[in-house]
């Protein structure tokens, strides 16, 4: 279940309610007050590796203007090649 803040609109204390996603938006202040306003706040998302940043797609010559669109192997295409390799030299 999350939890959201809410504000006093009376005495404006800011306070925290772990309510269900189907529960009606109000919470009663801890002074006693009902008048209170569910304040919006940015999510906590994370994003971790590469591929979510401008810089992690383009290649060194792409600020020459040539479109490249050279990107680094990944572990996984690495090994693959090398097993493709192997396999070429042992046949």
């Amino acid at each position: 279940m999350p939890i959201y803040e809410y504000e006093c609109q009376v005495c404006g204390e800011i306070f925290e309610k772990r309510q269900s996603f189907h529960d009606e938006p109000k919470a009663t202040c801890p002074h006693g007050h009902t008048d209170t306003r569910r304040l919006l706040a940015a999510p906590a998302i994370v994003f971790k590796g590469s591929g979510f940043y401008v810089t992690d797609s383009r290649g060194k010559n792409s600020a020459n203007g040539n479109g490249s669109n050279h990107r680094g192997k990944t572990e996984t295409e690495k090994k693959a090649e090398k097993s493709t390799e192997k396999s070429k030299t042992e046949a």
